[in-house]
């Protein structure tokens, strides 16, 4: 078997490794959007699906965890392509986390209507926005990734700023909630574990699209102030 055989061989195992991680990535995207649909309509069903989903997004993990294994493995991997696989690992496990907090997102709706405080559902419109700018981020988070756009994966990490200032806003106003009213404070607190997991919706998106530049530039971005990225990846 000839080098150039071997080379073509391999391209195709990396490329089919790209495929898996946006098969998953569309799974978790899917699940974040029925997990706030879930929330914005109080269904049981939605929420019921969110948490079925979770099964399959960590056997997602679990298969190209192996298929990474054995590439590096068997081809002993350098330069570009080691780093594609490095950040292909630490995508898919920011991936599964996303997954984990659409699945808390889930049974805090089951909680909310099994309780049946339901109908003292608060700030529904800033929760949406937070919810708008999460799944905003991690869908062009996936699209860097699948076309290796640095530019597109410095606005994501840039964006993160106004989903953490929404989650900021928004837990002032559940606090004033409470004071005001003692009677909310139980789904309150349930919404205020929701926004938290919104928020860490897009800090993931935020961790992937710092692999996107690692993969393209071999430049790590972690704790880079969002000023000091054009210079970073120049």
């Amino acid at each position: 078997m000839n080098d150039k055989h071997l080379s073509t061989q391999f391209d195709a195992e990396l490329s089919a490794i790209s495929t898996r991680v946006l098969e998953m990535g569309g799974l978790v995207e899917q699940q974040v959007a029925q997990a706030v649909d879930a929330l914005a309509n109080l269904s049981e069903e939605r929420a019921g699906e969110v948490i079925k989903a979770e099964q399959r997004v960590n056997q997602f993990e679990l298969e190209i965890d192996r298929d990474l294994s054995s590439i590096i493995a068997r081809r002993q991997p350098t330069a570009r392509d080691l780093r594609l696989l490095i950040g292909v690992s630490k995508t898919i496990g920011n991936l599964e986390r996303v997954g984990d907090e659409a699945a808390r997102i889930a049974r805090t709706v089951q909680r909310l209507i099994a309780t049946g405080m339901h109908g003292r559902l608060f700030p529904t419109t800033q929760m949406t926005l937070e919810a708008k700018l999460a799944t905003t981020s991690l869908r062009r988070a996936l699209d860097a990734f699948a076309r290796l756009d640095v530019n597109l994966a410095m606005e994501v990490i840039k964006q993160d700023n106004e989903i953490d200032a929404e989650f900021d806003g928004l837990l002032r106003k559940l606090i004033t909630y409470m004071m005001e009213d003692p009677r909310t404070i139980t789904a309150s607190i349930d919404l205020v574990f929701v926004a938290k997991a919104l928020e860490r919706v897009g800090d993931h998106a935020k961790n992937l699209a710092e692999q996107v530049i690692y993969i393209a530039k071999g430049t790590d971005v972690r704790h880079t102030p969002p000023e000091g990225l054009a210079s970073a990846v120049s």
